[in-house]
């Protein structure tokens, strides 16, 4: 699955790429969303048909051209186009990771109730292990919330680059992106662990919850 932040770019190459290789291609948007309490952040949307296919376009289409600085759509126009799409509720990057942060399951709770409404049995818990701080401090409350609302968990791996070894120069990159230097501590940065895992290694990073790997490819069956 391809997700690509607010924006379809790679879709076309990607599809006819795994197509070529014999691979089923998952098209999505990692969707910047805003609203809701306080919600900010990305939420994964895969389509899982046509219609979830056209929907992605005019999301992806309403983060770019409504008037504001930054791409993103609101909480509630997410909603109101997810006929044909799947929801993951992103990991450590997602947007209810600031909110339990701030031990505000409450909001995360009412949130991910709407969302359950309009994605009635295709929203997922999304939970990465990446080794970083916030993912690791907001996975517990991320799996009370699943369970309580009877929402299936999933695991998923961010990726950013292709092996271990590639994360020295993906950093590298990331500093020319945002102008900053190696050394500085404040700046955007990602795990040497966001690398394209293997099945087995997902499996072994994920054995206390297999069912959350199990859910993986119960997504990638309902996406056609």
């Amino acid at each position: 699955g391809l997700t690509d932040a607010n924006n379809l770019f790679g879709a076309l190459e990607f599809s006819e790429a795994a197509s070529d290789a014999g691979v089923q291609p998952i098209v999505g948007l990692a969707l910047d969303v805003k609203g809701e309490g306080g919600v900010d952040g990305a939420i994964a949307l895969f389509a899982q048909n046509v219609a979830g296919y056209a929907n992605l376009m005019r999301l992806s289409s309403a983060a770019f051209l409504d008037e504001h600085d930054v791409p993103h759509v609101a909480f509630e126009r997410m909603l109101e186009h997810s006929e044909g799409l799947l929801a993951l509720t992103g990991g450590g990057e997602g947007a209810f990771t600031p909110l339990l942060l701030e031990s505000k399951a409450d909001v995360v709770e009412a949130a991910l109730q709407r969302m359950a409404q309009a994605f009635p049995d295709r929203l997922y818990v999304e939970l990465h292990r990446h080794e970083e701080r916030r993912e690791a401090d907001t996975e517990e409350a991320l799996i009370d919330l699943a369970y309580r609302l009877g929402l299936p968990i999933v695991a998923a791996n961010d990726i950013r680059f292709e092996k271990r070894s590639d994360h020295g120069g993906h950093d590298a990159l990331m500093c020319i992106a945002a102008s900053s230097y190696l050394g500085e501590e404040d700046r955007p940065r990602v795990s040497a662990q966001h690398y394209f895992k293997s099945a087995d290694e997902m499996r072994a990073l994920f054995a206390d919850l297999p069912e959350a790997i199990d859910n993986t490819a119960e997504v990638a069956r309902r996406c056609a």
